[in-house]
């Protein structure tokens, strides 16, 4: 969302392990990603953040489908997150049965190949906020076990995935940052110098 809305911002590389004082008295709940406005505001949600980007500036139109993004985001951050967790992390959780958890999975992963049977992207043939906040996601249950995913009937959704994998803009938000540690210079996001 920041990169596609133009908005430029210092960027502050976090090792989740090692957080700095200044994350931690930015947005106490010490979760990333977190933006600090000019005026000291803090946004700490990933969506909130593209929201607040594109609302400013939406070239691609992303937030022209919002009443669709919502309902597929909210499913997406709900049930379809937490079987996610307890697929990859099964160790974390109590009682948490992997293949159990994929199969539950697998119902939202499936409405959404059914989708993208109609479009190109999930609510249109144009990508649009949902895809860039959902793709992610789906790109980690893909990674936990990508042979088995790839044998999965979900041609629709697999092309979907390796497209978003494979874009520009993909490769341009997951550049390797050096982590930041206070005093540092900061690299600006959005800026192609």
């Amino acid at each position: 969302g920041l990169v596609t809305s133009g908005t430029v911002c210092r960027l502050r590389e976090i090792r989740l392990k090692d957080k700095p004082a200044e994350m931690l008295a930015a947005s106490p709940k010490g979760t990333v990603p977190v933006l600090v406005l000019a005026d000291d505001h803090v946004i700490d949600q990933s969506l909130d953040i593209m929201r607040w980007a594109l609302e400013r500036n939406d070239p691609e139109e992303w937030l022209i489908k919002d009443h669709e993004t919502n309902e597929l985001i909210a499913e997406n951050d709900g049930s379809f997150k937490r079987n996610l967790d307890r697929y990859k992390y099964a160790t974390r959780y109590d009682d948490a049965d992997p293949l159990d958890h994929r199969g539950q999975a697998m119902v939202f992963l499936e409405r959404l190949n059914e989708r993208l049977n109609a479009s190109a992207n999930l609510c249109s043939d144009k990508r649009s906020l949902a895809d860039i906040a959902i793709f992610p996601f789906v790109r980690q249950f893909a990674e936990a076990d990508r042979q088995w995913f790839d044998a999965q009937p979900l041609t629709p959704l697999q092309h979907w995935l390796d497209g978003h994998i494979a874009s520009s803009l993909f490769a341009r938000i997951m550049q390797k940052w050096t982590p930041w540690i206070a005093g540092d210079q900061e690299p600006l996001l959005g800026s192609e110098h």
